[in-house]
């Protein structure tokens, strides 16, 4: 069987013109409902993908229409954003889950396990060691993802698909970790559908549930590929502004 590309208006179409607020609410709407279509699509319910909503770069009050119309996941790239954002907002809002998308460097875990309930960039063996080690020091164990660099491109982060399954043993037998699944990144200039089958695959061989993949442009396709969390900002928040290198 071939593999179908789904396309959706969220594809297409660019976040609406009216105030921030209302615009924020109806993209979310609109990924909503090209989300409950796409699983319909690939017959599968629309509780069984869950939407990232990806929030960095975007201050508290351009997040919160998107929390005041019921989302409660949201995706950050950058712990020291999300610590300067998000206390107050969990304050308002105590049910939010938040997940670390970024790369997480080993200096910052300790901030990351009081901010995030899910780190979905497990990208390497030094810091699935220090993971574990803060955890267990810490009493306080989060899911992980483990990042596939399923292009084998050398400027990014992940694991080689080729070394996947040893380093779900290593993380879930010698480390202990809570390993929720696979997340992957495909390269913006080939055909994301092939990236997206490769991680199901890959997750299907070693056990694992769920598939972080897609984002704005083709989350239609991730869900019919089997993607379990879509992560997607654009689409919802409007155009990234600029932030500072540090």
């Amino acid at each position: 069987m071939g593999i179908v590309i789904l396309t959706g208006a969220a594809m297409n179409s660019h976040p609406s013109s009216s105030s921030p607020s209302s615009s924020v609410v109806k993209n979310l709407q609109t990924v909503q409902a090209e989300m409950a279509a796409a699983c319909a699509q690939a017959g599968r319910k629309n509780d069984a993908v869950t939407l990232v909503a990806v929030s960095k770069t975007h201050d508290a009050e351009q997040v919160r229409p998107a929390l005041l119309a019921g989302q409660r996941v949201f995706g950050e790239n950058r712990v020291q954003e999300a610590e300067g954002k998000w206390p107050a907002l969990r304050a308002e809002f105590p049910d939010v889950k938040l997940h670390l998308i970024g790369p997480l460097q080993t200096n910052k875990i300790k901030p990351a396990l009081k901010t995030f309930d899910v780190i979905e960039s497990v990208d390497r063996e030094k810091l699935a060691r220090a993971l574990a080690k803060e955890m267990a020091a810490e009493n306080r164990h989060l899911p992980v993802f483990i990042q596939v660099n399923t292009g084998l491109e050398p400027q990014k982060a992940g694991i080689a698909p080729q070394d996947v399954a040893a380093f779900v043993t290593l993380c879930k037998g010698e480390l202990g970790l809570e390993v929720l699944g696979l997340m992957c990144i495909p390269p913006v200039d080939e055909e994301p559908a092939l990236h997206f089958a490769l991680l199901a695959k890959l997750a299907a061989e070693n056990g694992l549930k769920f598939l972080s993949m897609g984002m704005s442009s083709d989350f239609a396709t991730a869900i019919a590929l089997g993607a379990t969390h879509v992560r997607v900002g654009t689409a919802i928040f409007g155009s990234r502004p600029p932030v500072d290198s540090n």
